[in-house]
């Protein structure tokens, strides 16, 4: 039985380039970059390499590129290092009720130690508008935290509407953006839209997991709160993890064009919702004009982790959410207030670049024999 991988939001496949990069790096090229002798040089010449090909990705300066662990990480050096760099100036942040579980548990602690937070409240279909942006900015805010796409349903939020906002209110802040379901899929240019901060992640586009990314723009200054050897400028000390970062750039270097394939997936999504509109009772809970590379949908009467099973147990793995809930009720469908039945019976679709129209067929048709032998309608 062959597999039908519609969980990509979640993880990647690594694809054949970054996977032999990290072969080649543990086997061959295994030096440190910081030793002083050929095979340092020439790890240090690959990590330079990776570094400038997402920088390339971004219209940035490798300089301004920080490796991570991945996403986590790199949202968590940003927040608590813009905060801190920035609370003799102010200590009011602003973010969304819809971020990833690595933004909104550093805001958490953020309020404990006295900073206020603004969490701003999506509409029914995941949207945050510029609007509510701009009233949210005043002269105390310090930080902006904003997602560029929403990891559950794809909704794409106005990121560069902060930077308005805050030439706007005559604040201080920073701007940072979680671009981790963004990245590789939008043209991103993070100086142009006037964003200081923006995370990236290897393992949402077919790099290995453990490696990611931090843009920082030139001149900004974050506070570190990790100590060591002074590997990334200080930022984020600690001998490399050279294969994931060398894989990294590999998986980045392969990346399609973002707007022809934005074309591409379109036309899937499309194709996705027209065959599920034919199933009844489905209700979609991504925006029309949400990323593509999602797609979440209800089908009350089905609680979702059955759903789930029963389709994994036919080859064909979805989501009922994040991968970081663990099952939980997803917390970005309740700020969008939906029906609680309409949340518990939610699965996400998220494609990539390897995906089919002729997979969502099978999909479709094991979806109807789901709901045929879980609610016992007729096929």
């Amino acid at each position: 039985m062959s597999e039908i991988y519609f969980d990509n939001s979640s993880t990647t496949r690594v694809c054949r380039e970054a996977a032999e990069k990290v072969m080649e790096t543990m086997t061959e090229n295994y030096g440190n970059p910081s030793s002083l002798h050929l095979l340092g040089f020439r790890a240090e010449r690959a990590m330079n390499e990776a570094r400038a090909a997402v920088a390339a990705r971004l219209v940035a300066e490798k300089e301004e590129i920080y490796f991570t662990s991945g996403g986590t990480e790199s949202n968590n050096i940003a927040l608590f290092g813009a905060a801190y760099a920035q609370r003799r100036r102010g200590n009011h942040i602003v973010t969304t009720q819809i971020e990833h579980p690595s933004v909104l548990n550093v805001m958490k602690k953020l309020e404990q130690e006295g900073y206020e937070i603004t969490y701003l409240q999506p509409d029914s279909l995941g949207r945050i508008t510029e609007q509510q942006i701009c009233q949210a900015v005043d002269e105390k805010t310090v930080l902006v935290s904003l997602m560029c796409v929403n990891n559950e349903v794809g909704s794409i939020l106005p990121v560069e509407a902060a930077a308005q906002a805050v030439r706007a209110a005559g604040a201080p802040a920073l701007i940072h953006v979680d671009a981790v379901q963004a990245f590789g899929k939008l043209p991103l240019n993070p100086k142009r839209s006037g964003i200081d901060l923006m995370s990236m992640s290897a393992h949402k586009i077919h790099g290995p997991k453990g490696s990611g990314a931090l843009f920082v723009r030139r001149g900004v200054h974050l506070e570190p709160h990790v100590f060591g050897g002074g590997q990334e400028k200080n930022l984020r000390p600690g001998t490399e993890s050279m294969p994931l970062i060398a894989g990294f750039g590999a998986a980045v270097k392969v990346l399609p064009e973002a707007r022809s394939e934005l074309k591409k997936l379109g036309e899937l999504n499309a194709y996705c919702r027209e065959t599920l509109q034919k199933t009844d009772g489905i209700v979609f809970n991504s925006a029309p004009e949400a990323l593509p590379y999602i797609l979440n949908f209800s089908v009350p009467g089905v609680r979702a982790e059955t759903m789930l099973h029963f389709l994994s147990e036919r080859g064909i793995y979805v989501s009922s959410g994040s991968a970081c809930s663990h099952g939980r009720e997803s917390h970005v469908l309740a700020a969008m207030r939906l029906p609680r039945e309409r949340i518990a019976s939610a699965l996400r679709l998220s494609f990539s670049r390897y995906n089919t129209k002729e997979e969502i067929d099978v999909f479709a048709g094991a979806l109807r024999e789901g709901l045929a032998t879980l609610t016992h309608r007729p096929l």
